[in-house]
């Protein structure tokens, strides 16, 4: 494999004048294209479900929560195949980034990643005392499910092979990084109970997003890490989920100590916004960018297997 990530240099991405603002104006017509197509198969699909049981179709809240699971499901595909066809008919390269050969494990192994990375976090918190861990009944599956595959799923592809990849290639790699990063932590501050220390522990993390990435030039695992991570925290802990509970119905709640502070027992924004998912984001983060400088990831690959500097804005 080539030593980093493609990030396009042919089609609309070709060496010239004015790439990093075609770069800057694709990766808002990209977004559009991929959120646009995730809600109306989304929407056809809770259509047709409605339609099939004689039921007329309202809104997405007031389907079954098992058609809703398949919405999400319909409107994944439709957002990764309008990504790819896109790519393929705007950039003229083969979409990498979603080699179908390297999914399963690729998203099993973020799985496992994510789902550690929270229990460590929470098992900190609970370890000194800031959350308390109770046993609960299982009520419900589907609905943290289609949570976990719509916001890991979405968010990754949005952030990840959208905005980095396309920051990148407008800019370089180091102000990837760090605007994705804030991005990220700035959309979630309109979240319930959202502070700025929660929108810095979200900063913190988005390392090991753009690590994945960067080492397999896949999204796969970064998916499977953010979905791993939410699932988690909301259905297995039975935590908050940046300010939302719609992930609860799991075997476990986890719940702040009360007197104890926010900035360490979350607060109501969840887990994630607390000292130990800080400390823990930043050290796996570390671990994700440094493993992918020390390969030599930081260096784009061309789409002809050409390596090149990726913070050079030479014939940008």
């Amino acid at each position: 494999m080539a030593a980093g990530i493609i990030l396009g240099d042919a089609g609309w991405l070709a060496a010239g004048r004015w790439r990093w603002a075609r770069a800057l104006i694709w990766l808002a017509v990209l977004t559009i294209l991929c959120i646009l197509a995730f809600n109306l198969a989304a929407d056809a699909s809770l259509w047709l479900s409605a339609t099939a049981s004689g039921e007329p179709f309202t809104s997405r809240g007031a389907a079954p929560s098992g058609a809703r699971l398949i919405a999400v499901i319909a409107g994944s595909a439709a957002m990764l195949l309008t990504y790819a066809l896109a790519v393929r008919l705007a950039e003229r390269r083969p979409v990498s980034e979603l080699d179908l050969r390297r999914m399963i494990p690729d998203l099993a192994n973020g799985l496992a990643m994510g789902g550690l990375l929270i229990a460590i976090v929470v098992g900190l918190m609970w370890g000194f005392g800031w959350v308390t861990l109770t046993a609960a009944p299982i009520t419900r599956i589907a609905e943290p499910l289609k949570q976990a595959v719509q916001s890991g799923l979405i968010e990754e592809v949005v952030m990840r092979i959208i905005i980095f990849r396309l920051l990148w290639r407008a800019a370089g790699v180091f102000p990837a990084l760090i605007l994705s990063a804030l991005l990220f932590g700035g959309l979630h501050l309109p979240n319930p109970d959202a502070t700025i220390f929660s929108a810095l522990c979200l900063v913190a993390g988005e390392g090991i997003g753009a690590g994945l990435y960067m080492l397999t030039g896949r999204v796969w695992m970064s998916i499977g890490a953010h979905a791993g991570w939410n699932f988690a925290q909301g259905w297995l802990f039975g935590a908050t989920v940046s300010g939302y509970d719609e992930f609860a119905g799991g075997p476990l709640q986890t719940r702040p100590v009360e007197g104890i502070d926010i900035v360490l027992s979350g607060g109501g924004f969840g887990p994630e916004s607390s000292l130990a998912s800080l400390v823990v984001s930043l050290l796996a983060s570390a671990i994700c960018l440094g493993l992918a400088w020390k390969r030599g990831r930081f260096v784009a690959a061309s789409d002809s297997g050409q390596d090149q500097t990726a913070a050079s804005l030479q014939d940008q």
